[in-house]
């Protein structure tokens, strides 16, 4: 790694989360430089014990192994096993947040009051603390107590009911992208409020509902069905009201996305698919001009596609300087020399030196990137390293073991 100090470098971060959105949120603050604390259950007499992610998905070694995504999920973090039933597990929570600059929490509303850590506890000893509150339904609300993960944050915020085709049930995107759109905003809402903390000397609460999160994305819905009463519903691969941007097939039966819906890129298209007369049609200069004729164009591109393997449409479209892409795979992914030019992966050694490769830190940033320190670490692995720091002796943490408190 450059020794380019990174530009969270100093920011100190408190994660009391499992899973996904309050882990993925922590992470991308430790991927730029803060140092990320993350409290974890201890092992129970079954052995069992941390961020239930250790043992979701692909384990390595595949039995009894810890989870690959764990590896990512968790890099550049401090592991710190804390029994949060326990008045001295407690305390040393309360003490770590008396030195956060940031918490994020993604227990339902309520929980950590009841455990005396929320905010307006802990910001009695510490006014400058940002509190980042991860939850299905938000902080308040009749339907704040409500259990919530991701599915339901889709499904509630409006991306599920415009996502697949008409005649056939809703369908999911094949990542968990309620919880990582409500990372996304927790680190925007951390980050700001670490700005008017840095100008004032208060912290605040900054409240993410994973519904939220995903209504933010639904651009033009609401003003659409308040003025017009349309209601949005599921076009397939196609993007209703700019046209044309569709995906369709080729000769050796791959699939090709195109985006053809600017006014020049439109022209450009139609040229290169040999249908001069809708490149010069009157009617279909702009896009709202087009969107009648939805059905036309696409079925001149469609029939155009047909003709030719995708390599082939491919080069043609590329050549005319329109958007175009096959749909990649992972596989894919690993091979293109776009994603190695631009260092999109990285390549480290699980505990067992096993090389792993794992997707390198967006954004890039030129004079202060992020970067991997260490993968995911091993449950409690800086327990004794984070405690030493809040002033305990090496004889106090083995009892605070002994006791089953770390």
């Amino acid at each position: 790694m450059s020794e380019t100090k990174k530009p969270l470098a100093g920011v100190k971060v408190l994660e009391i989360g499992t899973l996904i959105a309050a882990p993925f949120a922590a992470r991308l603050l430790a991927e730029f430089g803060a140092e990320v604390i993350k409290i974890e259950s201890p092992p129970d007499t079954d052995g069992m014990g941390g961020d239930p992610l250790r043992s979701w998905r692909k384990l390595y070694p595949e039995q009894g192994g810890t989870s690959l995504w764990w590896r990512v999920q968790a890099r550049n973090k401090k592991s710190l096993t804390l029994n949060l039933k326990h008045p001295e597990g407690l305390a040393i929570a309360r003490k770590l947040a008396d030195e956060a600059d940031i918490l994020i929490e993604n227990f339902r509303p309520g929980a950590l009051e009841k455990l005396g850590l929320g905010y307006a506890t802990l910001s009695n000893t510490n006014p400058g603390l940002i509190m980042v509150r991860i939850s299905g339904f938000g902080q308040d609300g009749p339907y704040k107590d409500r259990p919530g993960f991701g599915a339901i944050g889709e499904s509630m915020g409006g991306m599920r009911f415009i996502t697949g085709y008409p005649d056939r049930p809703p369908v999911r995107v094949g990542v968990s992208l309620g919880d990582s759109l409500s990372a996304m905003h927790a680190v925007m809402g951390a980050l700001m409020a670490l700005r008017h903390r840095d100008q004032t000397g208060t912290g605040q609460v900054v409240d993410v509902a994973l519904y939220e999160s995903v209504f933010n994305m639904m651009e033009s819905m609401v003003p659409e069905y308040a003025m017009y009463d349309l209601i949005r519903s599921r076009t397939g691969s196609s993007l209703p009201g700019i046209v044309p941007s569709n995906t369709y097939t080729c000769a050796d039966d791959r699939h090709i996305v195109i985006g053809g819906n600017s006014d020049p890129i439109f022209k450009r298209l139609m040229h290169a698919i040999n249908r001069e007369d809708l490149a010069h049609d009157p009617a279909l200069a702009t896009n709202d001009g087009r969107v009648p004729h939805t059905h036309r164009i696409d079925a001149a591109i469609a029939q155009w596609c047909s003709q030719y393997p995708l390599a082939h449409a491919l080069e043609v479209l590329q050549r005319a300087d329109v958007p175009v892409s096959n749909i990649y795979s992972v596989a894919d992914m690993l091979a293109d020399p776009h994603f190695q030019a631009r260092q999109m992966f990285e390549t480290h050694s699980l505990p067992d030196t096993t090389p792993i490769t794992i997707p390198a830190v967006v954004p890039k940033l030129s004079a202060t990137p992020g970067g991997t320190e260490w993968l995911g670490p091993e449950l409690g692995a800086h327990t004794d390293v984070v405690l030493l720091a809040l002033g305990y002796s090496i004889e106090q943490i083995a009892q605070l073991k002994a006791d089953g408190v770390v």
